[in-house]
């Protein structure tokens, strides 16, 4: 039986004990003048940011279209080897920005005491297909109840579903399987001992090709704009870089403006950039599951601080916190104006989603998808 306190002491304590690779010394909001020793408005600012093995789309295309440059902005990428890793090297200051460590793991650090703030994001859901043996019937996520499913329990999305079947204690209505990597949780089904399995995106590809499972739903079906991974940064360096912070939003929105009129040239360019090929890229960047999004996402986000609670999967401090305090929707507002007013006459229709969804999520937060949506 999995017990969840120990279960985060041991998570969080094991971030402290990785190693630290790849890091830069310059600090992000270290500025270099022109060579020419240039005004401030010529200045560039260094950001050192973590994207994971996987990469930022939207840095692709930043970087690929010069959005960077003329924003005056420079980005170190700094590698991690995983996400705990990635958040160890945010909380000591070798890196500025981590963009694809998911939304739990940071929480989870947040309500341990780290002084993480959410400012933006990366994917708003993942391509993240749940399997089962070829040949299973889903009749939604009421058929995990009892059976072994191959996903850490700390995903949110599916203990949430779960609970909203009326189950106080998804921990135990599920057998939760916990496996080192998705490849095994992959196996694990084929071999018969797990039931059902949850697949990362960048698996899709194998799974879509597989003889031996079928994809029963993706995570976004269980849970609608459920939060992949979010855009996190020290609160120090955020209120030290704030115009830094508005115009890396800024460059942001407007390379997913372009991404989504542009996604099977996206396809090529983020292939490139993270060394794959054209065909596993688009096996996911091209599934309607796969959604990136710039927005701080304030109502899922707290959603899934609320479900990680009552799930026992943070800290107990967790209880005397506002997680409001750990989400900054101001810079971001700003940037989203200032984005619109610069690229609005190109995008117009694409402003006017983001708009409405920042609406939805920021503001009428009474406005927001339920935790379930179960596919059938």
């Amino acid at each position: 039986m999995l017990t969840r306190r120990n279960f985060v002491k041991v998570a969080l304590g094991s971030m402290t004990a990785l190693p630290l690779v790849g890091c830069s010394s310059q600090a992000a909001s270290d500025f270099g003048t022109t060579s020419d020793g240039g005004s401030s408005s010529d200045r560039i600012a260094t950001v050192n940011w973590n994207a994971g093995t996987s990469g930022n789309v939207l840095l692709t295309i930043a970087n690929a279209k010069g959005y960077f440059d003329e924003a005056g902005i420079k980005i170190n990428m700094v590698q991690a080897n995983a996400n705990s890793d990635a958040l160890t090297m945010l909380s000591t200051g070798k890196t500025d920005v981590v963009s694809n460590a998911g939304t739990a793991a940071p929480l989870q650090q947040i309500a341990a005491g780290q002084d993480f703030t959410i400012f933006g994001g990366h994917m708003l859901t993942g391509c993240m297909p749940i399997i089962a043996k070829k040949g299973t019937t889903w009749n939604g996520v009421q058929d995990f109840i009892g059976k072994k499913v191959a996903a850490n329990p700390s995903y949110f999305a599916l203990t949430g579903a779960v609970m909203d079947l009326g189950y106080d204690d998804p921990l135990t209505a599920v057998d939760w399987q916990t496996y080192t990597d998705y490849t095994e949780a992959m196996a694990a089904v084929v071999r018969g001992d797990a039931d059902y399995a949850l697949m990362g995106t960048g698996q899709v590809q194998a799974v879509k090709n597989s003889q031996d499972v079928d994809i029963m739903c993706y995570q976004s079906d269980i849970m609608a704009d459920y939060s992949c991974c979010r855009m996190e940064c020290q609160g120090s360096w955020l209120e030290e870089n704030k115009e830094t912070a508005q115009k890396l939003l800024v460059v942001l929105l407007r390379a997913q403006a372009y991404y989504e009129a542009n996604k099977e040239e996206a396809v090529s360019l983020h292939a490139e950039a993270t060394g794959t090929d054209d065909d596993y890229v688009s096996a996911f960047m091209l599934d309607d599951h796969y959604q990136v999004n710039v927005d701080p996402l304030r109502a899922s986000v707290n959603r899934a601080w609320d479900i990680l609670d009552e799930t026992d999967f943070l800290d107990e401090k967790a209880k005397q916190m506002d997680i409001n305090d750990h989400i900054n929707t101001e810079l971001y507002r700003s940037a989203l104006d200032e984005a619109k007013q610069s690229y609005g006459d190109d995008y117009a229709d694409f402003f006017t989603k983001m708009e409405s969804f920042y609406t939805e999520q920021n503001i009428d937060t009474q406005t927001t998808q339920p935790a379930s949506s179960c596919c059938v």
